[in-house]
């Protein structure tokens, strides 16, 4: 019989008095005790994990989608390629989490959404960031959070600052490309409206793609970014669909049909409809 294998022997530390753990770096006592289910419904916690995992991945793209646009700003495109790819990924595995909320049905759904109250996913903070900072802007989403002074202030500086498609259209000007200066001197708190100044502009990147292959590849992974995020809206509305049919969110949106009209957004228009032009 050989001896039970210990990691001792190998050098692993095994006493952690006095030192910092796995758990003491990832504050794990506070963010494991943060589900706290309101009802006996065994789907609850299913629920919740879904939502909280989804809000740490949603921080992350924040983070991501903040450096990459100064990075833009900068020309510093190398960069600033890496994070829209990684933002890219994290959209992945959000989309991924989707598949497993879809396990819950109707029936399970049931046993504890009167818990809900008012909350919804609607009332996302960080994802309405993420809305902004890609470019789908309305002030009239900021409401939900006007009652916590912190969270309208980050909403509101937000939305005064050039989005990341208003930054990428800035490069591309800087890059010698013809962008309409209606286009570069508009309004920033408003969204962005597709103009044919723009969609010429892009088309003049993949017409010569040699010429201008740092606006090429930001291009591109710009139309990878929302290729990821109309599928994430996509599962996000089937999930939906599935799980509570056309019944009002619990937010007091129309549930399936207020996030079908999401589905018609387009966050950088010009990238899709100058593939027309090729």
């Amino acid at each position: 019989m050989t001896d039970a294998y210990d990691p001792a022997r190998e050098g692993a530390r095994m006493s952690f008095d006095g030192h910092m753990s796995y758990g003491d770096y990832l504050h794990l006592e506070k963010l494991l005790s943060a589900q706290a289910p309101l009802s006996d419904a065994h789907d609850e916690m299913l629920f919740i994990v879904q939502h909280q995992t989804s809000e740490l991945w949603m921080k992350l793209a924040l983070h991501e989608l903040s450096a990459a646009r100064a990075a833009i700003a900068a020309d510093r495109m190398q960069p600033a390629f890496k994070m829209l790819a990684r933002v890219a990924r994290i959209m992945e595995q959000l989309n991924g989490a989707w598949d497993v909320l879809r396990t819950m049905t109707p029936a399970d759904y049931t046993r504890f959404r009167a818990q809900l109250g008012q909350s919804s996913g609607f009332q996302s903070h960080q994802y309405r960031l993420i809305e902004f900072t890609l470019g789908n802007r309305n002030a009239a989403m900021i409401g939900p959070h006007a009652h916590v002074p912190a969270l309208k202030a980050a909403l509101d500086e937000e939305l005064a600052r050039p989005s990341l498609y208003d930054t990428a259209l800035a490069a591309l000007a800087r890059g010698g490309v013809p962008v309409p200066a209606e286009v570069l001197d508009r309004d920033v708190t408003q969204p962005h409206v597709a103009h044919d100044g723009v969609r010429a502009a892009w088309a003049q990147v993949y017409r010569d793609p040699e010429a201008h292959w740092a606006l090429y590849e930001l291009a591109e992974k710009l139309v990878d970014l929302e290729d990821y995020f109309r599928r994430w809206r996509f599962n996000h509305v089937t999930t939906v669909e599935r799980v509570i049919g056309f019944k009002r969110g619990t937010g007091g949106t129309g549930g399936v049909s207020y996030l079908k009209r999401m589905l018609a957004v387009e966050l950088f228009p010009e990238l899709w409809h100058m593939r027309t032009d090729l």
